[in-house]
């Protein structure tokens, strides 16, 4: 009842007050260089253009050509100057710009502190006092000047910023953007002599600069994901929104307990989630000696691995699956970590299992089995391959078949990739203005494909670069166009520029997809400059249907973004791509209301972004992993897992595999699916249904075995396939089967879990839309 309470006056005029606050703005890069102060300035006149009253003050262009010319069509404050150990320094005129009381003032350097004197110490304090007298600020900050990040930076690169703000200043901003760039970017920034000398010397190494890069990107995606769950619960949803994981754990005072935490804590490394562990205990009941000893030690675990420890009431065993299923529901949990179950089969037809209770409660939460352990070593059953050592063959000499392919590695041409969370972030803007800069160098570049989708500022943006003109192709009566890749190849540029690289051509041409177009310009030797949205890549198709409710039929596998020697992202904010859209700047304005109702509706574009920061994290992670195993913030992955992916003719299938694909890509590991036909199972569709599944692993580097048995002995072909390839984990779907089906004949789930149980199982959920809203 408390939304009809009448409020008091304090609270109106606090409610007024903060209709007449200044909107803050923070633009964050992963470090000095990265383009925050042009991207400020190019916001500034864009709201310029909008007939908003805009100015800067105390803003450092580093004489940068591009970024004076923003300036330029910018009213300047002077700022004030002073001078620290021979550096110059600018605080903010606060009565100047008090005075001349714009709508929007912009800066650079939120970390700065003021001259001694000044009336507030620090520039933070600067712009919340702007604010409160209703002057809106955009203003710029590195990630290592955030005083929690900066830590965490020191720690891994030796690299500490003179001066930081409080880690809560983001909280204190309406709208967050980050500007990211490659450390190939930056590092050819240095060798141009754009970025200055004063430079940190730890600046300049690759690694060093894709670690800044990993913790924006990381620190942005949780920001984001902080948004949605709150987007989330205002509209009433609950559970997961499939953008974020988060592992729960249910461990016991018990000899394993440690070993699932530990195992959940690995887990929650590689996937980047938060780890989270519970145990439910009987309150009449005091916990014996031994008990208080596997707490203490469970307890110094979790504090140790940084994970959130709950102590539950249970009050009776019979009710610890519900309450557990609750629980994870209500803290959004996308994995419960749990051991098996050690009752037999005709034990648990008596007396149930957790395992089982837990899988038939659960929606849209995955449930992974921990393989049995010799409790009196903790050590697997199943033997586990050593990881050859990485120095093993640092001084082996290559092969002549090696030494060709390194040669044509060499000749290949380069490949770099604009990401977006969705159309309209400014992907294409970006590869056109990348091609002018290099044309101005003397580098040959065309555009092979252009889509500016009527965008002015597109179209502008592409200067005096020369077009390759398309392809015309007769299909259906009608004259359709195409890249012309054959005669890009014959131009033979050092560079072309190649839009939507998801695009299916069309049927007729040499190739289904653009994507293999621009493997054929690599190969002969020509760079390829492109753009995608995060939705397209393969392996997340399913969960951009479970985020956005829309299935996404243009793909590309992730093999592709694999390839790129560069990935950046075009970072947006949701209000910012609203805002584009209103105004026609993405599609013609007959389009916007339908698209702001569907695929542009503000929650679908914040978890896209989530999506979008997270991969290209783990994407940098992996290139990290790549140049300096020690650099990478995940870790090493210490044990070679073997993925092992049970599929049927189902529509499920299909996420099963895209899942044991993305899992065993983040464990290093090799992944198999395999599919037990029934013997009664035949046809054109069954044949039809399996082509497709094939095509599937193909596209994500697999490959998919399938061998027909008796519909009675499908567990166990499943369970000597899997023990010959000594696998490791194993994934299978729920059973859809209902309960009084497993009761009169074992559904191949209770078989595995019955039989695997020296292995790891995940059992993944069917994702149900209804359940999650």
């Amino acid at each position: 009842m408390t939304e009809y309470r009448r409020k008091t006056p304090e609270e109106i005029l606090y409610a007024i007050s903060k209709l007449h606050r200044g909107r803050l703005k923070i633009i964050i890069g992963a470090v000095s260089g990265s383009g925050k102060t042009y991207h400020m300035l190019r916001e500034g006149n864009q709201l310029k253009q909008q007939g908003i009253d805009v100015v800067i003050s105390a803003v450092s262009t580093m004489q940068r050509s591009e970024t004076v010319e923003q300036a330029l069509a910018l009213e300047r404050v002077p700022s004030i100057h002073w001078t620290k150990d021979g550096r110059e320094r600018k605080d903010l005129p606060l009565d100047a710009l008090l005075a001349r009381n714009p709508e929007v003032v912009l800066v650079d350097d939120l970390a700065h502190r003021n001259r001694e004197g000044a009336r507030f110490g620090t520039r933070l304090e600067d712009i919340l006092y702007l604010m409160d007298k209703g002057i809106g600020v955009i203003a710029t900050i590195n990630v290592y000047e955030l005083a929690d990040e900066g830590e965490i930076v020191y720690k891994l690169t030796g690299i500490r910023a003179e001066e930081t703000v409080p880690s809560d200043t983001l909280e204190l901003a309406d709208e967050v953007r980050l500007i990211d760039v490659s450390p190939e970017t930056m590092l050819k920034r240095i060798d141009d002599g754009l970025l200055g000398e004063r430079r940190h010397p730890a600046m300049c190494r690759r690694g060093n600069l894709g670690v800044l890069r990993e913790i924006a990107l990381r620190l942005m995606a949780e920001g984001v994901n902080d948004s949605l769950e709150k987007h989330r619960e205002a509209l009433g949803l609950v559970g997961p929104s499939g953008a974020a994981e988060r592992i729960l754990v249910a461990a016991q005072y018990h000899w394993n307990g440690s070993l699932h935490v530990r195992r959940g804590q690995q887990i929650a490394r590689r996937l980047n989630g938060e780890l989270i562990v519970a145990t439910f205990v009987r309150p009449s009941r005091a916990l014996t000696k031994e008990q208080l000893t596997f707490k203490r030690s469970i307890q110094k675990l979790v504090e140790k691995v940084d994970a959130r420890f709950e102590e539950l009431p249970l009050p009776h065993a019979r009710k610890l699956p519900a309450l557990l299923v609750r629980y994870a529901v209500d803290n959004k949990v996308t994995r419960i970590v749990m051991g098996h179950s050690n009752r037999n089969r005709w034990q648990e037809k008596w007396q149930g299992s957790i395992a089982n209770r837990v899988l038939r409660k659960t929606r849209n939460i995955d449930v992974f089995i921990m393989a049995d352990r010799a409790a009196h070593a903790g050590e697997r059953i199943l033997p586990i391959k050593p990881k050859p050592h990485a120095d093993a063959d640092r001084f082996r000499r290559l092969s002549s078949g090696e030494i060709e392919r390194e040669i044509e590695t060499i000749r290949r041409g380069t490949f770099k990739v604009y990401i977006g969370a969705a159309p309209g972030v400014g992907k294409t803007f970006k590869m056109l203005q990348e091609g002018n800069s290099l044309k101005a160098k003397g580098v040959d570049v065309v555009i092979g494909l252009l889509e500016t989708h009527g965008r002015k500022e597109t179209r502008d943006q592409v200067g005096g670069l020369p077009i390759v003109p398309r392809a015309k192709i007769d299909y259906q009566s009608a004259r359709l166009e195409e890249m012309d890749t054959e005669a890009i190849v014959a131009r033979h540029p050092e560079v072309v520029l190649v839009d939507e690289l998801a695009h299916t051509n069309v049927p007729g041409s040499l190739r289904k997809k653009r994507y293999e177009d621009v493997i054929r310009l690599l190969d002969n030797g020509i760079s390829v400059i492109s753009t995608v949205n995060v939705q397209h890549l393969e392996s997340l198709n399913d969960a951009v249907e479970q985020l956005t409710g829309v299935r996404v039929r243009e793909t590309v596998p992730d093999a592709i973004l694999k390839l790129a020697d560069e990935v950046e992202l075009i970072d947006v904010t949701p209000q910012m791509l609203q805002q584009r859209m209103r105004e026609g700047k993405i599609y013609a304005l007959e389009k916007v209301d339908q698209a702001l109702g569907s695929f542009f509706k503000i929650g679908n574009l914040i978890a896209l972004r989530e999506l979008a920061l997270r991969e290209l994290a783990d994407d940098v992670d992996e290139r990290l992993e790549a140049w300096d195993r020690h650099a990478s913030l995940r870790g090493q992955w210490r044990r070679q897992e073997t993925i092992f992916v049970c599929v049927d003719a189902g529509p499920r299938s299909e996420r099963l595999i895209r899942r044991g694909f993305r899992i065993a890509h983040r464990l290093k590991a090799e992944w198999h699916a395999h599919y037990v036909r029934p013997d009664g199972e035949s046809g054109a569709d069954a044949e039809k249904r399996l082509d497709t599944l094939r095509q599937l692993c193909e596209r994500l580097g697999g490959k998919l075995e399938a061998e027909k048995r008796d519909g009675r002995r499908i567990g166990e072909a499943l369970l000597a396939r899997m023990n010959e390839l000594n696998a490791t984990l194993l994934i299978i779907g729920q059973s859809r089967r209902p309960l009084w089906h497993s009761l009169i004949r074992e559904t191949v789930v209770h078989f595995m879990l019955r039989r695997a149980r020296g292995t790891d199982m995940l059992i993944v959920a069917d994702f149900d839309r209804g359940a999650a809203e």
